[in-house]
């Protein structure tokens, strides 16, 4: 027949947005609405079925025998309409009865039509019913037919949801159905419950029919030209990450934000007479349609990146570009994003903030180090988690397991609870062994002394029994500033941390940022090469920009007026590096000093994260007081596994020979020159590893306030002198598996380190 599909979606728009503003019950309009799509479309038959009670019914018709209006009902998946609303798909079919879904309703009168086409009714990404027209003559309806019913479905919706007709549009948002697990990658140990909330909250589009298709056009252009302003920026800075799997993201984005079929076909759904959100939201759903039927994954995955930025579309022509931090968390909340940075992450409320579910992230990357610090679970690599789940949803977040339940159900929540439940047991009993010292059977003291970046971080040094900070993260004060922090609230900071700790040793870290800690204010640090992990960063930024380290510095000096200041240098590759810092930190402590009391001792120290050092240790270790040993950074550049690509997780251990060789030889030859080494990364915060730590000589640690009770229990419970022994034979004839050879060993010998 003779149809576009804006003409017949705009005649059908424009006489309901008449059918909406009448009076009269929702029954008569959805009467009177259905007579209309029949006559605009020239079909013969137009019938609406709705969710009620779980089960599809029938709720108006044109066509079909009105006796069966609230009569016939059909389970979702039971017949063609059941099965439109269980998979929300699209069917168009030229004989209805060859289709296996196929369920003839004799009440119907629907025996002497052949074709049938149905598109279901969606509200907020939920499926409310379903839409069909059918004609007696076999033939399969045209795209442009289809697009049409897809539109005024979309319009139908609003009518639906507001008189309340339907399962739950009643519910803020609304919810997908049914319990989902989901696994992912471990990240961050601890279980949550809370509710869902994604980091770029989804744009709800309140308003479907535009009296003005121009300036609707106009706004969609505007959105269109920020978008790809916001991805060349994107590509430029690589906000996403390194190379790799980020960059075919980028590039897949790219190529969408140009594609000019998108762009006109959201023009024709605006001429069709809906507004740019809705003309957005419908070709959205057109795309999801079509995803249910590729069975390529590498295709989907393109259609779930199509998907992503018609969302990020969709918040600027709304002009809600904010993130969940910035509105708010309003109760118990389980965050939800592709990806974050560290720096986002530290804008939520922590008190509300229960726990991370990340549709990639890394063991290794910096806001799983946050959030270990933050004491929040994280789970990462959870495939299509954005599309799974919905703003609202409960979640039971188990980062012990790796595992997610979506919607879960009143047993499953009991279950969970319990075992929630045991593990505040389990920190009980970490609590109890709070005051003890961290001895072996064998009678070896290790140090154990905590990770923390902000001044409520000090209150965990009493909270978990730490021997002192053994890392204070000086950048994570320039993440969360939304301006370069001057040396006056350095100095207040450092002072804080310092009377909190009291007599327990500091080690403060100078700034590290660069990499994936981008700061806004210093632009020209997020223009790296494809890899900003080995680029500008940390003290080769600082070195770089004296004025910085100069001030933090002085601020640092000044602080520690009377007390011991302990200060170690990152990412140092090489003696001089070390010789250039200190030689600045050394002026400023003259400066100081000849203007007041400074600090009455100066302990230096170097992190060993960049192997090359290693090769140089004869040339340090005299200049030194300590050595802090940085595993995250050295253990991606030893394996050159990026920390970031998360397609890397799982390519390395920490168990592995090569490194504990490695760390084996560093601490042989610091403990012959009587220097002091430090483990300051995540590798000595599980006890496993831990324990294989002190077998290689490595008694202090540096590690999460989560991570102390843990690793002082299995300390307590282990034989060193045994294991040092055990762990020269492995070494010497590694194992193929040496993670499950330690294991057995430690369960044979009841060490805790479960």
């Amino acid at each position: 027949m003779p149809l576009t599909a804006a003409t017949a979606a705009r005649e059908i728009l424009t006489g309901l947005h008449g059918l909406m503003a009448r009076r009269g019950s929702a029954q008569a309009k959805l009467d009177m609405t259905v007579d209309l799509i029949a006559e605009a479309m020239q079909s013969e038959v137009c019938s609406i079925y709705l969710l009620r009670d779980g089960v599809l019914e029938l709720f108006a018709t044109h066509g079909l025998n009105k006796e069966a209006v609230h009569v016939t009902r059909l389970a979702p998946g039971q017949g063609l309409v059941g099965t439109i609303a269980a998979e929300e798909r699209i069917l168009n079919l030229a004989e209805a009865s060859n289709h296996p879904a196929f369920a003839y309703r004799p009440e119907t009168g629907e025996d002497r039509f052949h074709s049938f086409a149905g598109v279901p009714i969606i509200f907020r990404e939920r499926g409310i019913g379903v839409l069909a027209v059918q004609h007696a003559d076999p033939r399969a309806y045209a795209d442009v037919e289809i697009e049409a019913l897809q539109t005024v479905a979309m319009v139908l919706s609003e009518l639906i949801a507001g008189a309340r007709l339907v399962d739950g549009s009643d519910r803020r948002g609304g919810t997908r159905d049914g319990m989902v697990r989901l696994a992912g990658l471990k990240l961050v140990a601890g279980m949550a419950r809370g509710t869902a909330v994604f980091h770029q909250p989804r744009v709800v589009v309140e308003h479907t029919v535009s009296d003005d298709p121009e300036l609707e056009r106009s706004r969609v252009i505007s959105a269109f030209s920020k978008m790809r302003s916001q991805i060349e920026q994107m590509t430029r800075e690589a906000e996403f990450g390194t190379a790799g799997e980020h960059q075919e993201i980028l590039e897949t984005y790219k190529m969408f934000a140009y594609d000019e079929g998108w762009v006109r076909r959201i023009n024709l759904a605006i001429d069709s007479g809906l507004t740019a959100e809705a003309a957005i939201e419908r070709v959205q759903q057109r795309t999801r349609a079509r995803m249910l039927e590729i069975d390529d994954p590498l295709l989907k995955e393109r259609m779930h990146d199509l998907e992503d930025l018609s969302n990020r579309l969709l918040r600027i022509v709304s002009g809600r570009m904010g993130t969940a931090a910035q509105t708010g968390l309003s109760g118990d909340a389980v965050l939800i994003a592709r990806n974050l940075g560290p720096a986002e992450l530290l804008e939520y409320d922590r008190r509300r903030l229960k726990a991370v579910v990340l549709e990639e992230g890394s063991l290794t990357a910096h806001v799983t180090i946050v959030a270990r610090a933050m004491g929040v679970p994280v789970i990462g690599r959870v495939k299509d988690i954005g599309h799974i789940a919905a703003e609202g949803d409960t979640l039971l977040v188990d980062g012990n397991q790796g595992s997610l339940v979506v919607r879960p159900t009143r047993s499953v929540t009991t279950s969970f609870e319990a075992r929630m439940a045991m593990g505040q047991k389990r920190r009980a009993e970490f609590t109890a062994i709070r005051s003890l010292p961290p001895i072996t059977k064998d009678g070896l003291r290790a140090t154990l002394m905590v990770n923390a970046g902000l001044a409520e971080d000090s209150s965990a040094l009493e909270a978990v029994g730490a021997d002192g900070i053994g890392l204070f993260r000086t950048e994570f004060q320039f993440l969360v500033s939304a301006a370069l922090p001057g040396r006056d609230a350095q100095y207040r900071l450092y002072r804080q941390v310092l009377d909190a700790a009291g007599d327990k040793p500091v080690v403060f870290r100078t700034v590290d940022i660069g990499g994936d800690k981008a700061l806004p204010y210093l632009t020209d640090v997020s223009d790296e090469a494809e890899n900003p992990a080995m680029g500008w960063r940390a003290l080769r930024l600082s070195l770089d920009r004296s004025t910085l380290m100069k001030a933090q510095a002085r601020a640092l000096i000044e602080a520690a007026e009377g007390r011991t200041l302990r200060v170690m240098f990152p990412m140092i590759s090489e003696p001089w590096e070390y010789e250039e810092a200190r030689a600045l930190f050394e002026a400023q402590v003259d400066w100081v000093k000849a203007r007041k009391n400074g600090p009455a001792k100066i302990e230096y120290g170097a992190m060993l994260e960049v192997p090359s050092l290693a090769e140089m240790l004869d040339l340090l270790l005299p200049r030194i007081d300590f050595l802090s040993i940085g595993t995250n950074d050295l253990t991606q550049f030893l394996f050159a596994a990026d920390r970031a690509d998360p397609r890397l997780a799982l390519r390395y251990d920490w168990l592995s020979p090569a490194i504990l060789r490695f760390l084996r030889r560093v601490s042989k030859q610091a403990n012959a020159a009587g220097v002091t080494v430090r483990l300051c990364g995540e590798m000595g915060g599980r006890p496993l590893e831990a324990m294989a730590l002190i077998g290689l000589g490595i008694t202090n640690f540096s590690i999460t306030p989560a991570a102390v009770g843990p690793v002082k229990a299995m300390i307590r419970s282990l034989d060193a002198g045994a294991l040092q022994a055990k762990l020269d034979t492995l070494l010497a004839r590694p194992p193929a598996n040496m993670r499950k050879t330690l294991t057995d060993w430690a369960r044979r010998h009841s060490v805790a380190i479960d």
